[in-house]
């Protein structure tokens, strides 16, 4: 699995590096006991099953069956190779690693991504002294000026300018030895269209970078100092930006959404920068895209509470909207008992008056204004139900409309009390009956099921017990994801054993468990489990960097993270039944199959001594089971 770093490198990064604190900063960690839970980041879930377990240095998701050390997590989180992993977690720590000689196939795979950040890298910072320092940024710091953004502003986000020059950044980088060739994979640069050469995509623009939660700069935005359009231009997908999985200003607010539970969500560079300049760092902006399940996995790891910030026009409105089925998808969570009321939601959305957007709102009316319009903030049905009113009035057309533009909206609702209460709400507030609004939420989300409606979950409206993140772990217990809960039951029990109370590891050898094994991926886990030869269960991570497959990590994870009290006594019992019908499975039956064939030939001599056989087999099976009963 180490490749071509050290084994002690590899001991000294794990030794150093704690999963609490690498798993939080991608999970909302909460204690449980002596271990730390949250909401899984490798699939959708409202109920907490994923477990880190700061004894063991490992993680797993009951849910879907991910497990491992910090290792395991990153290359999982990030979609790391093992080397990528290792140096980004020796550079964290401070642990120098040596240079060795790579082969063609990991110096392109490790390489590109690399390259592209250190491309971005040295973009920002051609970008950042443009603006700082270059006399034809002058005019760029004079527009930031009059939008009152100030230079701590633009040091802290390192804000940058793009000379109005068709290929300034691209002979910076050339000039560096960077091939144009891989400058275009970074979207910094384009190809003429008669093929003669580059031209820069930025312009005559801010940049803005784009920096991830790592502090890894992924892509740029660009806006124009004048109204010619576009106005805003981003950097397009490559192998290290994703536009849907990505936030501006991720790496600012994480911290202080952390600590406060809220981040507030705006739709620009400008908006972003004015509320942090305000005080108000825990908010994020999109890139040019609406909200996506990406976006909201991504933040719930860092705060509880969201509040969508948008102008009142009808952009906003139509924004707001569009982001209805995402959130009852990826956030909020009815099933738990004291989520009931939409002030418990933890998703607001706060329309500003009427010509304001968070950038002039701000500076107009100061943050405290800003909080206090978002602590008053509607939930989203509430603010949907009231902008349906507004715009189309309680006449008997107009609630006709009202019901048509909701209607979508409440059946995507996926629980039944909630969705009841918030009809019984429209109900009361355009005087229709209850029974006639759920009628026709009923027939849209019939027609969704059968159709796929977009943006609506298929399990809407299902009043079944067992909820979809239920369903999962039923179906992981069931199939054993990755492998996990494959192969003899009592054999995964053995090996849980053998991680959990090492003390038993001389006892698996004496008796030769791991012969009688069926299953070869356990078996193999044992063996290497003997090979390691711990002295404690919370070597388990050491266990996992020594073997290289993620599937048995996470098998690993899911054996060491139980919490049975094992003892000698109990662990020979458990040795002693499986030795003695392990043996009798595999000798017994081959025994009695020559037996049979020996009476149908009527072969005497043979069948005595096939009996004979047979005797001093439970003989020495009764002297085995008496040894292990003496040891008990």
């Amino acid at each position: 699995m180490a490749g071509f770093i050290p084994e002690d490198k590899i001991s000294e990064i794990k030794n150093a590096a704690d999963i609490v604190d690498i798993v939080s900063e991608a999970v909302l960690l909460k204690k449980t006991g002596k271990n730390f839970s949250g909401l899984c980041p490798f699939h959708t879930e409202k109920t907490p099953s994923f477990t880190v377990s700061p004894d063991k240095q490992i993680f797993y998701c009951f849910g879907c069956g991910s497990g491992g050390n910090v290792f395991s997590f990153l290359m999982k989180q990030e979609g790391l190779s093992f080397p990528e992993t290792a140096r980004r977690l020796a550079k964290r720590y401070g642990i120098d690693l040596p240079i060795k000689r790579l082969s063609p196939d990991q110096k392109k795979k490790i390489g590109e991504r690399e390259s592209l950040l250190d491309i971005n890298r040295r973009a920002m910072d051609f970008f950042y002294q443009a603006l700082c320092r270059g006399k034809a940024g002058q005019a760029a710091r004079s527009y930031l000026e009059r939008r009152g953004v100030s230079q701590k502003t633009i040091d802290d986000f390192k804000l940058g300018y793009a000379s109005d020059s068709w290929d300034r950044l691209l002979k910076y980088l050339t000039n560096q030895q960077i091939s144009p060739a891989v400058i275009e994979k970074s979207g910094l640069i384009l190809p003429r269209k008669n093929k003669s050469g580059y031209y820069d995509r930025f312009r005559n623009r801010i940049v803005f970078p784009i920096i991830d939660t790592n502090m890894q700069v992924i892509g740029f935005g660009g806006r124009v100092l004048d109204d010619s359009l576009p106005k805003y231009l981003n950097s397009p997908e490559t192998p290290v930006y994703n536009k849907g999985r990505s936030l501006y200003g991720i790496q600012q607010a994480k911290d202080k959404c952390r600590s406060t539970g809220t981040v507030y969500i705006v739709e620009g560079y400008l908006d972003l920068l004015a509320l942090y300049q305000h005080g108000i760092e825990n908010c994020v902006a999109t890139l040019g895209t609406a909200l996506t399940s990406d976006h909201v996995r991504l933040l719930t790891r860092y705060a509880g509470r969201m509040v969508l910030v948008y102008d009142s026009d009808e952009a906003g409105i139509r924004s707001a909207q569009r982001c209805i089925s995402t959130f009852w998808r990826e956030h909020i969570d009815f099933r738990r008992q004291d989520v009931f009321s939409e002030d418990k939601a933890d998703t607001h959305i706060l329309v500003l008056p009427a010509g304001h957007d968070p950038d002039s709102f701000v500076f107009e009316h100061g943050p405290e204004a800003f909080m206090e319009a978002a602590s008053n903030s509607p939930g989203i049905i509430t603010f949907l139900m009231n902008r349906a009113v507004d715009k189309h009035g309680l006449s008997t057309e107009g609630k006709i409309h009202i019901i048509s533009e909701l209607q979508q909206s409440l059946a995507a609702i996926n629980d039944r009390v909630a969705q009841a209460l918030y009809v019984k709400q429209l109900s009361e507030k355009i005087g229709i009956a209850e029974s006639t609004i759920l009628e026709r939420i009923r027939s849209i989300s019939t027609k969704s099921s059968k159709i796929g409606y977009p943006g609506l979950p298929t399990n809407t409206l299902r009043s079944g017990l067992q909820t979809r993140d239920e369903k999962n772990t039923v179906l992981a217990a069931d199939k054993g994801p990755a492998g996990i809960l494959a192969g003899n039951r009592v054999e995964r029990q053995i090996i849980a054993m053998m991680i959990q109370f090492p003390d038993i590891l001389p006892d698996i050898r004496k008796y030769n468990v791991l012969k009688l094994f069926s299953d070869n991926t356990l078996k193999g886990i044992g063996e290497s489990i003997l090979d390691f030869n711990p002295t404690s269960a919370d070597q388990v991570s050491e266990l996992m960097s020594g073997i290289d497959d993620g599937p048995t990590h996470a098998l690993i994870a899911s054996l060491a993270m139980g919490n049975e009290s094992w003892n000698r006594k109990g662990c020979l019992r458990l040795i002693g039944k499986f030795v003695e019908s392990g043996r009798k499975l595999r000798d017994g039956g081959l025994l009695e199959s020559q037996i049979k064939d020996a009476e149908k030939r009527n072969d005497h001599k043979l069948l005595l001594k096939l009996l004979s056989k047979k005797q001093k087999m439970a003989e020495n099976s009764e002297k085995q089971k008496m040894a292990l009963l003496n040891e008990v």
